[in-house]
């Protein structure tokens, strides 16, 4: 499972641009003679049969966090547009690719215009923006027409360095976690999955636009009654969520989740020894979220790996992985309430 989360955060994939990571999870499913359809907005569906009736939909999203060159200054710098939301402190400082449309990504490095304090009194003051991020390109570049000479445009996609790390204590370290830790706890699932006699028919959903709000939300088989979206648990004050437990949500800022999902979740972790939390997002939204958002007729829910420092360089620990993969397993053997 760390092999494949690792593999997985160093394909650039932010929103828009996630082909080669829905490619990796194809292959990877593929391995195991799972059938998958791509979905005409590229996300990815795959199916495990069951025995004839409802159907579970779990699913987690490929893409992540990026950006795209907004403008080329005179200085052969680039301007930026977030792809996604986050903090422009959360990047400072962090290397990146800028993937031009028909050659080799250009290395870069993210920093403020402000960044030698040997020539500006404000770089400490100065409110990171839109205005004064920049990226450094590693290319010998000093005008806006040597930029365009290496094949760079408005509207090149750029990624992040994920700087992964595995500690000796167990700590995942990278950026991207949200939500590749889900995809790579999927896919280990998928082992058990396709040996396994399921009570009812189990679908995954491998969405690419989750970060700009409208992943999950099509493409979704009509047989599919209950739609657990597999996201990160959110840390930080006044949250109850952390990294060695998986993260049931009760609420996010879309509204409560599903009431007997939730209780048959920390039901399965009570009987099972899962270490879990249950806890309220105050600023998130999840693919369950928008599929219902969109009018599907599901029942919803949205647990997780605890991820530290969400949006940023992530962390969160493996026994968290462990008690996700443990909890979902669990669920997909169980029978459905009301449903033989």
């Amino acid at each position: 499972m760390i092999d494949t989360l690792k593999q997985l955060v160093e394909i650039p994939s932010p929103s828009g641009m996630t082909d080669e990571a829905i490619e990796f999870v194809e292959q990877q499913l593929a391995k195991l003679d799972i059938k998958t359809k791509r979905l005409n907005k590229g996300a990815l569906l795959a199916t495990f049969d069951g025995k004839v009736g409802p159907a579970r939909l779990l699913t987690a999203h490929v893409d992540t966090l990026g950006a795209m060159v907004k403008e080329i200054l005179p200085s052969g710098r680039l301007r930026l547009t977030q792809v996604g939301g986050y903090a422009w402190t959360a990047i400072e400082g962090e290397n990146c690719l800028v993937h031009r449309e028909s050659n080799e990504a250009v290395e870069g490095t993210i920093l403020v215009h402000q960044s030698s304090v040997h020539v500006y009194r404000d770089t400490n003051s100065a409110e990171r923006s839109a205005s004064n991020i920049e990226v450094r390109l590693d290319a010998d570049v000093h005008s806006e027409e040597d930029v365009r000479a290496l094949g760079i445009e408005v509207g090149d996609f750029v990624s992040f360095d994920p700087r992964f790390k595995q500690t000796d204590t167990g700590y995942i370290k990278s950026r991207h976690l949200d939500d590749k830790a889900s995809v790579a706890i999927l896919l280990d699932l998928a082992r058990d999955l396709v040996a396994a006699e399921l009570p009812h028919p189990v679908h995954y959903l491998i969405s690419n636009y989750e970060e700009v709000g409208f992943g999950g939300n099509a493409g979704i088989p009509d047989d599919v009654v209950e739609y657990i979206a597999v996201d990160m648990g959110a840390l930080g004050d006044g949250q109850h969520s952390d990294e060695y437990t998986v993260s049931i949500c009760a609420k996010d800022s879309s509204g409560p989740y599903d009431l007997k999902l939730r209780r048959q979740f920390t039901s399965i972790c009570r009987d099972e020894g899962i270490a879990f939390k249950i806890d309220v997002y105050p600023f998130y939204g999840s693919d369950a979220s928008a599929a219902v958002s969109a009018g599907h007729d599901v029942r919803h829910a949205l647990v997780g790996p605890g991820i530290e420092s969400s949006h940023s360089y992530e962390r969160t620990h493996v026994s968290s992985l462990e008690a996700t993969r443990k909890l979902l397993h669990r669920y997909v053997l169980s029978r459905m309430e009301g449903h033989v």
